[in-house]
């Protein structure tokens, strides 16, 4: 039986995180906070022994993703993009001020007035089902669009590592939200994870489970 380690991290604050903008395969850089979020959670991982690194194909997950690794003690640690990692893609939406995007979005099917809410009644799939729904153009992701490139990044996470291994994955807010919220449906997704925060997952073969889910990058990383 293989174990491997995941440690998930979202990215830095970026501008659009700081004007609450929706962001998904858009990008914009992290701010001066971001990159510091970067420098506290490289500093708390950096006694992990990472055998691998990786961060979606977004600027600013591969910039935290350098900035961990610069701080580890693993040594010749270096990033792979993996755009399997990407974040949820909005769509039309993207860009667009996220408070009013979410409320026309959900409006059809509940009468939650923002993201929070709907997530203590529904299952973060139908948000996904939204918002393609909602999307003039239908561009955005759907439930089904968005697991099959992140099942083909699980896959490649199995397929290149050996047991006992520990892997760092860089990725986004909805992204590990999805995530915890399939592995581990018990436990509460209503609070995104904080930019800088870490969940850890442990796949053992073809089983997948979540350890924790961090809302805070003040929590301890053991």
């Amino acid at each position: 039986m293989k174990t491997v380690e995941v440690y998930f991290v979202r990215h830095g604050q970026t501008f659009f995180n700081r004007y609450n903008r929706m962001q998904g395969w858009s990008d914009s850089p992290l701010t001066e906070q971001g990159w510091q979020d970067a420098k506290v959670t490289g500093q708390r991982l950096a006694n992990i022994p990472f055998t691998a690194a990786y961060s979606s194909d977004t600027t600013r997950a591969f910039n935290t993703a350098n900035t961990i690794v610069h701080s580890n003690k693993s040594p010749g640690l270096t990033v792979k993009q993996l755009p399997e990692f990407r974040e949820e893609f909005y769509g039309y939406f993207e860009g667009a001020d996220s408070a009013q995007t979410w409320f026309q979005v959900l409006k059809p099917i509940s009468k939650a007035r923002n993201f929070h809410d709907f997530l203590m009644n529904h299952d973060i799939s139908e948000s996904k089902n939204a918002v393609k729904a909602a999307d003039p153009f239908h561009d955005a992701e759907d439930h089904q669009d968005f697991w099959k490139r992140l099942d083909k990044g699980f896959n490649y996470l199995k397929t290149h590592s050996q047991d006992q291994d520990k892997i760092l994955v860089v990725s986004h807010g909805t992204t590990i939200r999805s995530i915890v919220a399939r592995y581990a449906p018990d436990m509460d997704i209503t609070t995104s994870p904080s930019n800088g925060s870490v969940t850890k997952l442990t796949i053992k073969d073809s089983q997948i489970s979540v350890d924790y889910y961090f809302n805070q990058i003040e929590k301890i990383i053991n």
